[in-house]
């Protein structure tokens, strides 16, 4: 039985993060894992795998309640009151910091196993996987050498029923129960010759539902592109903030954009900023896109056709062998200029 940490980008329970305490509690209580939770104190979508270097990262104690995680926050550890089911960490950090401190300095030594998520909407693609936090947070334990997945339910219906929640839980738990006893090989792999991360995509659909299910594909990464992410206020405002950015998109956007944070840089605050861009990204494309533009056996292409997918990964900005004559050759290449 591994040892889980169980780490999100969309923070504690709540409207931004409804199914982090659902999977926590089959994970518990169906598989009886021992898990622990370290997560963000408030979203942190869109984040990728930055980890803050200047700041001090602080943290507090969570002690979530039945029947859907809300609980109270202390500054120090204390015994569970009644109605309280765990201790959980929240630190005002990136889902990539939540990882790195729970294993190295909260948990150490004691950490199997990382699940990240469920996230809420898709990481599906190279595009929207790049600037993942939840993506980050696995991909920050790889780099740990410590197993990892992914986990992200994809929004197609709005809202989505509730009672789609504990069928995704029940299908990401035999997933990840899966991966975890059938782990697969990867020459290329920084462990022991081991695949360094998986990516999970659960679409939240009435199939769900079904006495079967839904089917499980291995999928590649689709590779695709975005646009556009940023869109200029037209009239210059210093003070402005994402508060003002309408919802963009049916699966993503919408939870990224409650995000609040001030315009960066070194302009005065005494000064009018002549240059101001929200976060407002047109990427509908990447949600909605043409069945026949999706490559077979992508993880776009199973979302697309309600499937769930497994996607192997390593954590690493891949280098292209673009001379293959070279490959094991004894000493590096010399580009004569």
């Amino acid at each position: 039985m591994p040892r889980v940490l169980l780490v999100n980008d969309d923070g504690p329970p709540g409207p931004q993060s409804p199914y982090l305490y659902g999977l926590y509690r089959h994970l518990t209580t169906s598989l009886r894992w021992d898990v622990k939770v370290v997560v963000p104190s408030s979203q942190k979508s869109w984040i990728g795998k930055a980890f803050h270097i200047k700041e001090i990262t602080k943290g507090r104690y969570y002690y979530p309640k039945e029947p859907d995680g809300m609980g109270e926050v202390s500054s120090i550890s204390r015994p569970l009151n009644e109605g309280e089911v765990a201790e959980w960490v929240l630190l005002d950090g990136t889902p990539a910091t939540c990882t790195n401190i729970a294993l190295h300095n909260l948990y150490p030594g004691t950490i199997d196993f990382v699940i990240s998520g469920p996230n809420l909407g898709r990481n599906s693609s190279t595009a929207l996987a790049m600037s993942s936090g939840t993506i980050g947070a696995a991909m920050s334990s790889a780099l740990s050498q410590i197993r990892s997945v992914a986990i992200s339910y994809s929004t197609v219906l709005h809202p989505t029923p509730n009672e789609l929640f504990e069928p995704a839980n029940i299908l990401s738990g035999r997933i990840v129960q899966y991966l975890w006893n059938n782990w697969g090989k990867d020459i290329g792999g920084m462990r022991n010759g081991e695949i360094d991360m998986y990516n999970v995509n659960v679409p939240m659909i009435m199939e769900l539902l079904n006495p079967e299910g839904i089917d499980v594909h291995w999928t590649h990464m689709w590779r695709n592109s975005y646009g556009r992410l940023f869109k200029e206020v037209s009239t210059p405002d210093p003070t402005a903030t994402t508060r003002d950015v309408p919802n963009s998109g049916p699966d993503l956007a919408r939870q990224y954009l409650a995000q609040q944070s001030e315009p960066g840089g070194d302009v005065s605050k005494d000064e009018p900023a002549t240059l101001v861009f929200k976060f407002s990204p047109d990427i509908q494309p990447l949600i909605t896109p043409s069945l026949d533009s999706l490559p077979l056996g992508s993880d776009g292409w199973a979302i697309a056709k309600g499937h769930a997918s497994i996607t192997p990964l390593r954590a690493c900005f891949a280098h292209v062998d673009h001379d293959p004559a070279a490959i094991g050759t004894e000493s590096p290449r010399i580009l004569k200029l």
